[in-house]
């Protein structure tokens, strides 16, 4: 369900900047009795100069970013030469604890350059920009001294599992984009070595992972050792570069020998290594409990949260309490559509969808959203399938972010292993395409947004957007009978409130197993041991990603119910939506204010 994106250790911005949508005060207002044309004009002019110095340094700060990664800047910009980049990065960038506590004394010389800008001199549109880095700052800062307990390999969302996929999806445009690929595939032995020496550092440290956890990242390494010629990276090679049209026959065989060439003595030797080294390594982590379990876990566990959710919560325990509080709705919802609608159980293992067949969800979803989401631009997109080596080791499905300037093409990848049979392709594809994913970065990159915001992601943002569109499409006209969608939708809505729960209690309060299994039993009559073990490994391995999910689900829920509840008969539930969509990809803490302000104008528009 991700927006698929390569984590790497923090950097100058890591892009993981912070979209701030907090409008800072206007210009003071002018109130001489006369003011001169002259100071009029001098005020003005110092404005400018400041705008113009704004854009320089926020130009600056994109073209650094996405210099830093091969991959980064190839799916960042489709055609780098409009922003006048001539030069691609041949590299997947430094992994490596030195660049990780240099990127603390960067930000600490950004935030002094930010505070060199005046806010009230730069336009709407800057001040936004202005609060995003300020915020961004200010949250990684609190990772400064944390760098050890950084997770670059974890199941499903590690880099291991996600790199080889933006391989298989790294367009060629040209002949030049083929070169670069191969170069950039050549590096990832020497990248995984990088990575494997901070593994080493993090054991010394104590800070290594469990051997369950281990055995878990060994498993999805060993679905990539596959014989190059029968592997996925050559098989998407092969079929993009046929596609070009700038390449003899003989040119297309050369460049598919040279990719097998790269992929035996690179890609497969750098698996290699990293089962070995995780291998040597095993037997060092000796936590198989929650990150409150290490020194300083519960404090890098609250910056991953503000981090991850970007929370309006200023305290996990404010947070837990409004989780606690949705939960309970979402409860007491259930119980009153199983009151009024009773006959909805009898369906509850026997219902289906209108459609299901994912181009037919897709068009379907398209027509139906337009009474509650604004209009988008034509867009495309291709609907593709994991490959059957990897279906155990990743998502469910996920979206590929496109380029800035390419926002008409996208992907969206399904999984078909049994295990996610049960998963509902409907909500599935509403959640990745229509109005999920697709739809909401289509919508923001076709606004023409400043460069560096276009690259700035926020995983709650994104995420908690798809969720809550996700549980919206229930409520269609898809199929279902009366009241199941509801019950649905609030049905998933309580188990993913489960595990952000369970992710507090486990990665913050220090639970144990045993005290998971407890909860779960008591209050939700869950008391299969493998279920409880996956539900604790699953928090364990990857803390505060569920929390990404629910956090901005619940975020969006509670301002959808304050706008009801002020505007009353007024309320539009597509003007709504047009406020989230056009404050764009940002931390709540950030979004509740611009919210409010929102808010007031629509009871002044009454």
């Amino acid at each position: 369900m991700k927006n698929i994106v390569l984590k790497q250790g923090r950097r100058f911005l890591s892009f993981f900047l912070a979209v701030s949508l907090l409008c800072a005060c206007a210009p003071p207002n002018k109130s001489p009795a006369a003011p001169t044309g002259a100071g009029y004009e001098q005020f003005h002019a110092r404005d400018l100069s400041a705008q113009n110095k704004f854009d320089q340094f926020t130009n600056d700060l994109f073209r650094e970013e996405i210099s830093d990664s091969g991959i980064s800047f190839h799916f960042s910009i489709a055609d780098p030469a409009s922003r006048g980049l001539d030069t691609v990065p041949l590299t997947l960038g430094d992994f490596s604890l030195d660049k990780m506590k240099q990127g603390s004394k960067d930000l600490r010389e950004l935030k002094m350059k930010l505070e060199d800008f005046n806010p009230r001199q730069l336009t709407d549109e800057q001040r936004l920009t202005w609060q995003i880095l300020r915020s961004y700052i200010n949250t990684e800062l609190a990772s400064d001294g944390l760098e050890l307990y950084a997770q670059p390999l974890t199941t499903t969302i590690g880099i291991q599992a996600q790199l080889p996929i933006l391989f298989s999806e790294y367009a060629f445009y040209t002949r030049d984009d083929v070169d670069h690929y191969l170069a950039l595939l050549s590096t990832i032995d020497d990248y995984y070595g990088q990575i494997m020496e901070f593994e080493k550092k993090k054991s010394e440290a104590g800070l290594f992972m469990s051997d369950a956890t281990a055995d878990h990242v060994l498993k999805s390494c060993e679905a990539y050792l596959i014989q190059p010629d029968h592997s996925f990276l050559a098989d998407t090679f092969n079929t993009r570069v046929d596609a070009l049209t700038d390449l003899t026959d003989e040119e297309k065989a050369s460049y598919k020998e040279k990719n097998l060439k790269v992929l035996e003595e690179h890609f497969i030797p750098a698996y290699k290594n990293l089962v070995n080294g995780i291998t040597a390594l095993m037997g060092t982590g000796t936590n198989d409990k929650g990150l409150s379990q290490y020194p300083k876990g519960k404090e890098y566990f609250e910056y991953l949260v503000n981090s991850n959710t970007g929370t309006s919560y200023g305290s996990i325990r404010n947070l837990t309490k409004a989780i606690e509080k949705q939960l309970n709705s979402d409860i007491q919802a259930i119980g009153q559509i199983t009151k009024e609608h009773p006959e909805v159980l009898d369906h509850l293992d026997n219902y289906s969808f209108h459609y299901t067949k994912p181009e037919d969800i897709l068009d379907f979803l398209k027509t139906q959203i337009s009474s509650d989401f604004p209009e988008l631009p034509p867009c495309s997109y291709t609907v593709k399938y994991v490959p059957n080596s990897l279906e155990a080791s990743l998502s469910p499905a996920f979206y590929l972010v496109p380029p800035l300037d390419r926002y008409e093409d996208n992907v969206i990848y399904i999984n078909g292993n049994p295990r996610f049979q049960n998963d509902d392709l409907f909500t599935t594809l509403a959640h990745e395409g229509y109005p999920g994913h697709l739809y909401q970065n289509v919508y923001f990159l076709s606004s023409k947004p400043n460069d560096l915001r276009s690259i700035l992601s926020f995983p709650s943002y994104s995420e908690g957007w798809a969720t809550y569109v996700e549980f919206y499409s229930y409520t269609m006209d898809n199929g279902l009978p009366p009241g199941l969608g509801e019950l649905l939708a609030h049905n998933t809505a309580v188990t993913l409130g489960i595990y952000a729960y369970l992710d507090i209690c486990i990665n913050y309060e220090g639970w144990d197993k045993e005290q998971t299994a407890k909860y779960l039993g008591t209050f939700y009559n869950i008391e299969k041991t493998d279920i409880v073990d996956s539900i604790y490994n699953s928090l364990i391995e990857n803390p505060t990603n569920y929390m990404e999910y629910y956090v901005g689900y619940m975020e969006i829920m509670e301002m959808l119910g304050t706008a009801k509840k002020i505007l009353k008969d007024d309320f539009n539930l597509k003007d709504f939506h047009t406020f989230l969509l056009n404050t764009g990809p940002a931390p709540f803490s950030v979004i509740q204010p611009a919210f409010r302000t929102w808010l007031s104008k629509q009871l002044r528009n009454q």
